[in-house]
């Protein structure tokens, strides 16, 4: 019985791999050229020097990353302070007519004293309290306030890292997000931000990396573009100093 079950896997693997090979020489036909039949050689691994060694100054990163953040649909301000990245996150709670806030639990939002200028809005802190739904919380925000890790220039995005106190629904689930750039985390190449993490190892690496590239876009259905399905349809980077 055992016999007969390897003759009849062998055979099986045979049938399989000749279905493989006429459907690769089918793709070669119509391309019109040879089979590829082993891997392509490169002349290096990895990026090459020429980009790794690609450095901006930082008003040429400022304006890399500003164009390519505007140009999805987010919007850029630059600000010299924290009071006034304070007094931006206030005016836009009352140009929204904002009820709900959520902010990441990180020092450096707590000095902004939210909870004070902003009286007349519920301002919550991410797993500040037991016994909270703090999805729900999140979901129900109409502003999401998250410090960014850092930022890339050339690609326009931001990365997010996942902590107790830096739950990622603060990004995701809110109907606006305000996101704090200090100047100093904004490199130029993609590449800075990930060779952080190979540094750290495996066992340091946080719960979860999130890359934001401006509001949700999805084109699913029928490539209709539509905004904020999986995410916020407002984003905002405030770039300090």
């Amino acid at each position: 019985m055992e016999s007969e079950q390897r003759q009849w896997l062998e055979a099986m693997e045979v049938k399989s791999r000749r279905r493989q090979e006429q459907f690769m020489d089918d793709i070669a036909a119509k391309l019109r050229r040879p089979r590829q039949r082993s891997a392509p050689t490169h002349a290096y691994r990895g990026a090459p020097d020429f980009w790794i060694e690609l450095e901006w100054d930082v008003e040429q990163r400022i304006q890399a990353f500003t164009d390519n953040f505007v140009s999805v649909g987010a919007h850029i301000a630059r600000v010299q302070s924290m009071d006034e990245v304070a007094q931006f996150i206030t005016n836009k709670a009352h140009e929204l007519s904002a009820r709900y806030l959520i902010r990441q639990n990180e020092q450096a939002l707590t000095a902004l004293g939210l909870e004070e200028r902003l009286s007349d809005v519920q301002v919550s802190v991410w797993n500040s309290e037991p016994d909270v739904d703090w999805k729900a919380r999140a979901a129900e925000a109409d502003i999401g306030v998250v410090m960014a890790d850092y930022a890339t220039a050339y690609t326009g995005s931001v990365t997010v890292l996942s902590s107790p106190e830096k739950g990622r629904s603060v990004s995701l689930l809110p109907t606006v997000l305000i996101l704090i750039i200090p100047a100093e985390r904004l490199h130029t190449r993609l590449g800075e931000t990930l060779d952080r993490f190979d540094e750290a190892g495996r066992e340091q690496l946080p719960a979860g990396i999130h890359f934001i590239s401006g509001p949700s876009r999805s084109s699913d259905i029928e490539n209709d573009l539509t905004i904020g399905v999986h995410g916020p349809g407002i984003v905002y980077g405030l770039i300090v100093g």
